[in-house]
Formats: C-alpha cells, structure tokens, sequence
C-alpha cells in the first residue's frame, strides 16, 4: 500500500499499474500509473523495480487536467 511518502523505493512492489494508449513507438519515453490506492504512483515503465514517485489523488489529477488544456510547456 501506498502511504503518504512521496516516493516508494521499489515500485515493483505495488499493483494496479496501467501504461496510456497513448505510450508506444518504441520511443522509451513512457510512464505508468498504478490505480487502486489513495495515492497516485508514477514510475518509468522501462524501470518497474525502480522508485515511483507518489502524488496526492487532487495533484495527480491537476497535473493531468493542465496537460489536457495545455498549460504546461514542454
């Protein structure tokens, strides 16, 4: 379980990870989200027993919401 740390060391320990529809091409340049737990992990999908770093349910989704509307730059 994900506590309120704001990063795990071994993400592989954790469950529920989902790449986007939108990851692929061979690029390497994917991230995954493990659903499931209060809070929201993120980890790079080319590191699985890697650390994820852990967002709070209302960041993750304001993160998420401000890339939809493109107020954040590359």
């Amino acid at each position: 379980m994900v506590s309120s740390r704001r990063s795990v060391a071994d993400a592989s320990t954790l469950t529920g990870w989902f790449k986007s529809s939108y990851s692929g091409g061979g690029q390497g340049e994917c991230l995954e989200v493990a659903y499931g737990h209060a809070s929201v992990p993120v980890r790079d999908s080319k590191a699985t027993d890697g650390p994820a770093v852990v967002f709070s349910a209302e960041g993750w989704s304001s993160f998420v919401t401000a890339l939809k509307d493109r107020r954040l730059s590359a």
